[in-house]
């Protein structure tokens, strides 16, 4: 037998999740003025390379990267931002000005051990601003995100912070590097990143770590006039939509080419805290990919992570939909055609299966239908129909003629 590859997975039962957070996403972000864009799975290594950052672990352990027949060498992509940002630069969008905003949504690629929570493929949706320098545009893309988070009913706490730009931000990384070579016991990965990218040490997950970070200096204490005024503004925005936030010193995003703002959403509902929307300001990754300066702000979230909180609540979920059935197949031609107008107002799920009432009920209960509707030979003969409400154990027979009125009650 064939399966799928480690790190795989099908989206089969969870379809129709799946396509709820997408259509709730693309929803919230139209709202705000953002327009869909597809971009190719397969990019020039090369693209991830200058944008994702040679110090990454996306880019030194994780890429799907190979040489096609052409000789190129070749990726699937990790991450959407990436090639959106060639895509706009490859149309000349960053010489013609203006703001363009973008979501898209789809497959990412990496090459990591699989876990919970952890594929090799798996889902992201993302929404990117070009050409907005204001801090109102960092505001509204953090609030889509709680916007979204609270249609999905999923709680989380977001947590923000200033990466500085590139003024304050070199300074800042020199008093830390100097904090970090004087300290000893930092893990294997630390040690390595204070060569390559010294503020990804600030978000090492392991514990020891942490506590010899206690004392480490602080980019908020290293903020330009500038960067400070805009992440006071931020701060103070938020506040007036009534979002609530932490803000945290030693929150870094994993990419090389986040500045100023950075921000996550983190939830506990699938065990310890994890992030399951992060994002910030980019303000030099189009001129680093070859386009014109060009402001940059967005994020991305993952729709699996989405997808198990939202299942594991799946039995605490209101009923939805109609079963309907019959006791005997004969009655199934009458039954087949009352699905047929009754589906022009309501989702209907018709079981062809002739087998007795309890096989059904126990049916149309795992598939967790609000009403049960069943034609046996009573029925048939009076021209009713039987309707049991799985959720209030309502129950009675109904005339079909009758039947629209009860079910729009």
């Amino acid at each position: 037998m064939i399966t799928a590859l480690r790190g795989m997975k099908d989206i089969i039962d969870d379809g129709n999740l799946y396509k709820y957070i997408v259509q709730t996403c693309e929803s919230v972000a139209s709202n705000y003025g953002y327009k869909f864009i597809e971009t190719p799975k397969l990019e020039a290594t090369n693209l991830f390379r200058r944008s994702v950052g040679e110090s990454s672990d996306i880019v030194g352990k994780e890429m799907y990267q190979f040489s096609d027949k052409g000789g190129n060498d070749v990726c699937l992509r990790p991450e959407g931002t990436a090639g959106v940002v060639r895509a706009f630069i490859e149309a000349k969008f960053d010489r013609a000005g203006g703001v363009r905003r973008y979501f898209y949504h789809g497959s990412m690629f990496r090459y990591e051990r699989p876990q919970k929570g952890r594929l090799r493929e798996f889902h992201q949706f993302g929404i990117e601003c070009f050409g907005e320098k204001s801090v109102y545009e960092d505001a509204s893309v953090i609030l889509i995100g709680a916007e979204i988070l609270s249609r999905l009913g999923i709680k989380t706490k977001l947590k923000i912070n200033s990466l500085g730009d590139s003024e304050c931000m070199p300074k800042y990384k020199a008093k830390l590097v100097e904090f970090l070579q004087t300290t000893d016991g930092l893990c294997e990965d630390c040690k390595r990143r204070i060569s390559t990218n010294p503020i990804r040490v600030l978000d090492c997950k392991n514990e020891h770590c942490q506590l010899l970070l206690k004392n480490a200096p602080l980019i908020t204490n290293n903020l330009n006039e500038a960067c400070e005024h805009d992440f006071s503004t931020l701060q103070e925005i938020l506040k007036q939509n009534g979002l609530e936030f932490e803000v945290d010193a030693k929150l870094v995003r994993g990419l090389d080419y986040y500045s100023k703002t950075a921000f996550e959403f983190i939830s506990d509902e699938i065990g310890s805290q994890s992030a399951v929307l992060g994002g910030g300001r980019y303000d030099k990754l189009v001129e680093y990919l070859g386009g014109r300066p060009t402001f940059g702000v967005g994020f991305a979230l993952g729709i699996e992570r989405l997808m198990e909180i939202i299942s594991q609540r799946k039995s605490e979920e209101k009923r939805d939909g109609i079963y309907l059935c019959v006791l005997d197949e004969k009655y199934l031609d009458s039954a087949y055609l009352l699905s047929a107008k009754i589906r022009k107002n309501h989702l209907v799920e018709i079981n062809y299966e002739a087998k007795n009432l309890a096989k059904h009920l126990k049916t149309a209960d795992s598939q967790n239908r609000k009403i049960f509707l069943c034609i046996g030979e009573d029925e048939f003969k009076n021209g009713e129909i039987w309707y049991k409400n799985l959720e209030n154990k309502d129950e009675k027979k109904v005339k079909i003629e009758n039947l629209e009125g009860v079910l729009s009650e």
